[in-house]
């Protein structure tokens, strides 16, 4: 797996638009204005951040303790830093990209403040 797949998928979602607020190191996802994915582009191997439920934040960080870390620069509760280190399927990495853009896109959609 590699940044340029994670890039991929989550451009492909609808409403999505792709920014770099935070400088040239971090390409940002955002749908409806609203952030569900950072993905670092100068880490080797890469990581992104995703947005999760914090149920599923913790889960994912027990199952996967050589990949997926409390959110780094984020809101720890909700948010997971995900390393691109082969330890994850692809499968499963689009999971948590898919989950983190609904998140973000179900608020909007039902007007709830995130």
């Amino acid at each position: 797996m590699n940044p340029e797949m994670v890039r991929e998928w989550a451009i492909g979602f609808p409403q999505v638009e792709e920014c770099f607020p935070f400088g040239d190191d971090t390409l940002v996802f955002k749908v409806y204005g609203k952030i569900f994915l950072l993905l670092s582009l100068n880490e080797s191997p890469g990581s992104f951040n995703a947005k999760c439920d914090p149920e599923k934040a913790i889960l994912w960080r027990e199952e996967f303790p050589d990949a997926v870390f409390p959110g780094y620069h984020m809101n720890k509760k909700h948010w997971n830093t995900v390393k691109l280190n082969g330890t994850l399927s692809a499968k499963i990495i689009r999971e948590m990209i898919e989950d983190s853009y609904k998140l973000v896109a179900k608020k909007k959609k039902t007007g709830n403040k995130p």
